[in-house]
């Protein structure tokens, strides 16, 4: 019985192939097998399913995976169906032969050869196996061709690394094409072989900086998405040897060594999302020792007096991206858990480090960021409550532990945990301030007669003033003594800091005129001292960057905005900073606070919207209600980015858009657009804007960053898309990026003016050239389009039909109108006959050009509904000259596409307004109206249907 349903299966099988479904003959096939012990039929099942698997790759289906992975499962599975048949049968030829195909296209050459040859010597005379000899026998030889020619290269280029006599050219050159050579597969591979590990070992002991780069470099190219490879790299370079390379003062070794260290943890993590199978896998089945050994080597270098500030960075970056988890969604968080138990400590002990105490470690401007950055990175990245308990408890020990009430340095260490900590993750920092004796020995030290003491307290008052209830609480105990500290101190430093401080508490309210913190006048003097500040460009960037701050504090007050935007050099020097903070000197926290100032400036923050019920039961139930004040009304915003615009705002933004990414963080990419779409609001401005550069650094704003900010960055591209050239606001190929922007906006989610705003822009761009509208369609806007043209809404409805107008030129969009079984035709018919002289014209304009596109849609318009000929007559009356002449051209089109139908067309009330219409004098407005109906008139004489009168 069984036999017998095999036999069945295969008969199945067969008659599946050759229909063509490879899939379900390979269902069959795999049933048939699981079914009979006959070897015979064995051998032509495994043979046929072998079939399967080439034809299923070939036909572009793969076998359930996709892409290239999809494709080499495939080819495995057929090579391996077909060495079972020939288990059974040596001389199976037809085995022999697609087991041939599925290793050639896996790469493995020499083997499909051997097939071949056996095929070729059974059968001598087939063309087919002979021509796949000779292919196969090219192909082996170019392969050796190819290794041999870079076994030699890579000699060569060793020889001239490690030869002293060799010139400095000849070694530049050397080593780039070393680096160049590792970072293809079939390179790496060969310098690997090649005896290259002993030679790279070689250049990095020449203690030559170049060589060095080159060496680490080429081992970089080398480990990339090989995780044998780089296993063998880091046992054979040994990872303190890597860190103590990482751990040299030049920056450029200390990135190179960062990036090798990055593509080895890649490789053994399987980050790099490669396939590893046989041999490779076999080597090294478990990376988990390796990658927990590189882990605590870079909390060593944490704590490590040798480490310079550049290697404490890049120690800190690759703890940072690759410790906490990637994606929440994964539960497993124990690489987090080992780093919070075995170096949270030592993270601490970077984070309270105090520049000019003696026992500083080497630091740079960003080290202290850095290791805020990573424990709010790990205490974000806890599952539970027991875990941020924990986490607490360490933070919590290890601060009281470090107070000492003999020893003031280590008191002045311990606030700059806290300080630290607050810049991190601030719920944890909250908790800290509450410990005993925190807020108390913060303000013992503001009264300190060091300097470094109150240049720590006043930075830890600053960041400790970030919620409201915590401010309250300064306001009371600490503002007194930084305005001590602002008066008495004559160092710089620390009178910005004090200044900044008051700035922040002074700014506790938001935007809430009824909360000001201090009395009437005193935001504004602070503000003018930031100006100041700002304006002084004797005092170094570092200081002058916490000017920048204390207004993006301040700004939140309206008086002091006003006063800021009045201020031209200081609006200036704030700019410049900008510029210079996105280019040579890069500093994140700059871009950062002068976006923030921007957003405060212009009002582009978000507003909750004001229930007028809702406030009458607030103040009816003694609660606070939030006042505006007078100068946030729209009127005081337009004047305000009027100054700014003429104060060179855009060319600013501009600059700030291009810095690296690094530097400009997602939430300051949504800051520059929210500041942008403000600047946009008033027509009139837009052509400013797009000539300082505006539309081009609104795309890169548009395509990467928040939710919000690319919304944002959206609304602003539409705006200008509306209104401007595209070929000067978006010059050469960049217009094409700007399309995929607009056509989010018509998400039925985003609101009704940036669905018309982005209809408009859509409009200006399809009416520039077809591969535009290819654009727009290969983005699938026509469906949101269309759903516009049904909005009871009536300017989206006009905005979405002339969008329409334009994009029917495109081929591709009128084989949708030309599609049975759709109602989109009928809908352009009846929009011409509304009584929306806009909407009739850009119906009227959509519907001339599909009837002169095609005849189909001629006899098309006069089925969908059967008040065409009515609509048709209303239009060529119309008062409206362009409507007018539209509804000619129409006339035109279905009297030019059938005789029958322009009888039709006769025979009604259509002869006599053509007639009337064609005797009038064309004059210059009714030139185009009057000739069109006269050419009506010759085609219905070129019929027959009428004659001229003599």
């Amino acid at each position: 019985m069984a036999e017998a349903e095999a036999m069945q299966l295969k008969e199945e099988g067969n008659q599946h192939f050759q229909l063509q479904d490879y899939k379900a003959a390979t269902k069959s096939y795999s049933q048939a097998l699981k079914l009979t012990k006959d070897k015979a039929l064995l051998a032509t099942l495994y043979r046929n399913r072998a079939a399967c698997g080439l034809k299923t790759v070939w036909e572009g289906e793969g076998w359930g995976a996709e892409g290239g992975t999809g494709m080499r499962e495939s080819y495995v599975q057929a090579a391996s169906d077909a060495s079972r048949a020939i288990d059974i049968n040596s001389s199976d030829i037809k085995a022999l032969y697609r087991r041939c195909q599925a290793l050639e296209h896996l790469g493995k050459l020499d083997q499909a050869f051997k097939d071949v040859q056996r095929c070729a010597t059974l059968e001598p005379q087939n063309q087919s196996f002979q021509e796949t000899l000779r292919r196969l026998n090219t192909s082996i030889q170019e392969k050796l061709r190819v290794q041999f020619s870079t076994d030699s290269r890579v000699q060569t280029m060793f020889e001239i690394l490690l030869d002293r006599n060799s010139e400095a050219d000849k070694l530049e050159k050397a080593a780039n094409n070393l680096i160049v050579l590792s970072r293809e597969e079939a390179g790496a591979e060969r310098i690997f072989q090649n005896n290259g590990m002993a030679l790279l070992m070689q250049l990095l002991d020449t203690k030559k900086p170049e060589l060095m780069l080159a060496a680490v470099r080429t081992l970089s190219g080398m480990c990339s998405s090989h995780r044998a490879r780089a296993t063998a790299i880091l046992h054979a370079v040994r990872i303190d040897r890597i860190c103590s390379l990482m751990a040299v003062e030049s920056e450029e070794m200390s990135l190179a060594v960062c990036n090798l260290l990055q593509a080895i943890i890649d490789a053994l993590s399987g980050e790099d999302k490669q396939e590893h199978r046989g041999k490779e896998e076999a080597l090294v089945l478990d990376s988990k020792k390796d990658l927990k050994q590189i882990t605590n080597h870079l909390l060593d270098m944490l704590v490590s007096k040798k480490v310079s500030g550049q290697g404490r960075d890049q120690a800190l970056n690759l703890l940072n991206k690759n410790v906490p988890r990637k994606d929440l969604a994964i539960h497993d968080n124990s690489r987090t858990i080992y780093v919070v138990d075995n170096g949270l400590r030592k993270i601490l002990k970077v984070v309270g480090q105090v520049p000019d105490l003696p026992s500083c470690l080497p630091l740079t401007d960003n080290t202290r960021m850095l290791a805020s950055i990573l424990i709010n990175k790990l205490y974000d990245d806890l599952r539970c409550d027991p875990e941020r308990d924990h986490f607490r408890k360490i933070c919590e020990e290890y601060i009281t532990g470090t107070f000492d009430p003999q020893d003031m340095d280590k008191n002045v260490i311990a606030i700059q945990t806290v300080s630290g900590i607050l810049q991190g993750p601030f719920d944890l920092g909250n908790q800290l301030l509450g410990l005993k004796g925190v807020m108390e020995m913060m303000v013992a030290l503001c009264g300190s007669e060091r300097e470094t003491d109150q240049l720590v307290a006043v930075e830890a008052l600053i960041h400790a003033s970030t919620k409201l209830s915590r401010a309250t609480f300064i306001i009371t105990n600490g503002v007194s003594l930084l305005k001590e500290i602002y008066k008495t101190t004559k160092n710089e430093k620390i009178k910005i800091r004090a200044l900044v401080g008051l700035c922040k508490l002074g700014s506790a309210g938001g935007t809430d005129y009824a909360l000001r913190q201090f009395a009437e006048g005193s935001t504004e003097k602070l503000a003018k001292q930031c100006r100041k500040w700002l304006c002084n460009a004797s005092i170094d960037t570092r200081t002058r960057k916490w000017a920048v701050e204390g207004l993006a504090y301040l700004t939140l007050d309206a008086d002091v905005k006003d006063d800021f935007v009045q201020d031209i050099p200081a609006l200036q020097a704030m700019f410049e900073l900008a510029k210079a903070s996105s280019g040579r000197t890069p500093d994140k926290t700059i871009l950062y606070s002068v976006a923030t100032t921007l957003v405060n400036c212009t009002n582009s923050y978000d507003v909750k919207e004001v229930i007028p019920e809702l406030v009458q039961l607030a103040k009816f139930s003694k609660q606070h209600v939030p006042e505006e004040h007078p100068k946030d009304k729209k009127d005081f915003v337009d004047m305000r980015v009027k100054r700014l615009l003429k104060a060179g705002v855009t060319s600013a933004l501009v600059c700030m858009v291009k810095a690296d990414n690094a530097i400009l963080t997602d939430q300051t990419k949504e800051l520059l657009a929210r500041v942008f779409l403000a600047l946009c609001d008033n027509p009139k401005d837009r052509g400013t804007i797009v000539a300082q550069g505006g539309g081009k650094a609104l795309i890169p704003l548009a395509l990467e960053g928040t939710d919000v900010g690319k919304v944002k960055a959206a609304h602003a591209l539409a705006k200008i898309a509306a209104v401007s050239n595209p070929d000067i606001a978006f010059p050469g190929e960049r217009v094409y990026e700007v399309v995929r922007p607009l056509v989010s906006l018509l998400n039925t989610q985003r609101d009704g003016l940036q669905n018309y705003e982005a209809l408009l822009g859509l409009t200006n761009l399809s009416g520039r050239s077809d591969k535009l509208r290819k654009k727009i369609f290969k983005e699938k806007a026509l469906p949101d389009i269309e759903n516009y043209m049904f909005e009871n809404h009536d300017q989206l409805r006009q905005a979405a039909t002339e969008c329409m107008c334009n994009m029917v030129v495109n081929k591709e969009v009128q084989e949708r109108f030309l599609a049975d079984g759709n109602d989109r035709l009928k809908l352009v018919v009846l929009l011409c006959g509304e009584d929306d002289d806009k909407l009739q014209n850009a119906a009227a304009g959509a519907l001339a050009m599909l009837t002169a596109s095609h005849k189909k849609l001629c006899f098309k318009m006069t089925e969908v509904t059967t008040q065409w000929l009515e609509i048709l007559q209303r239009l060529c009356l119309h008062d409206r000259l362009s409507v007018q002449h539209r509804g000619l051209v129409i006339a035109y089109n279905l009297l030019a596409a059938d005789a029958e139908l322009a009888k039709k067309l006769v025979e009604s009330e259509l002869l006599e307004i053509l007639t009337v219409v064609g005797k009038q004098e064309p004059d210059e407005k009714r030139a185009a109206v009057v000739q069109t109906a006269r050419e009506c008139l010759v085609k219905c004489m070129d019929y027959g249907f009428i004659k001229p009168v003599s």
